[in-house]
């Protein structure tokens, strides 16, 4: 059998992700190419800053790059349940625009599934969500939306007038 051959019956390689908690009883995921980094920092790492959307937590210095960190909940329209945590769960996402610090409840780790396995949100999602996800995958019971960091990005909270 020729390396073409193999090569053609091969299955198609599977997308990695990194899988997150985002708020009680939701879990979401984020491709793992637009992922620069995941860390739990103290919360007086980041620099709260005045007038901002409640979404906006303030800016973090890491590594000499600024970076502004946003409340992922609230980025998304959903329901916050007060947290006072002495520490943040981030996730650093990299989209064709600036980078941005997305806050979420607690970093589950990395995942991997085939492109068949993804499949479009139910159709009970909130619609506040909806343009957010690129779709979801059900795992041992559990369904894990995928978001899109690009339309996170161009989320209206974050543009400036």
């Amino acid at each position: 059998m020729s390396a073409l051959s193999l090569k053609k019956d091969s299955p198609k390689l599977a997308k990695s992700f990194l899988k997150f908690q985002l708020a009680t009883n939701v879990v979401a995921m984020l491709p793992a190419r637009s992922v620069q980094e995941a860390i739990v920092l103290p919360t007086r790492r980041v620099m709260a800053m005045p007038n901002m959307p409640a979404a906006l937590l303030g800016l973090l210095n890491r590594r000499g790059r600024v970076f502004w960190v946003a409340n992922l909940v609230r980025l998304l329209g959903l329901p916050v349940l007060d947290n006072h945590s002495q520490e943040f769960n981030l996730i650093i996402v990299q989209g064709r625009s600036t980078p941005l610090a997305l806050q979420v409840q607690a970093i589950d780790g990395m995942i991997s599934f085939p492109p068949e396995a993804i499949h479009p949100p139910p159709n009970n999602v909130s619609s506040i969500i909806l343009p957010y996800l690129t779709g979801c995958v059900t795992h041992n019971d559990e369904t894990i939306f995928i978001l899109d960091v690009e339309a996170l990005l161009q989320s209206s909270v974050l543009q400036t007038d």
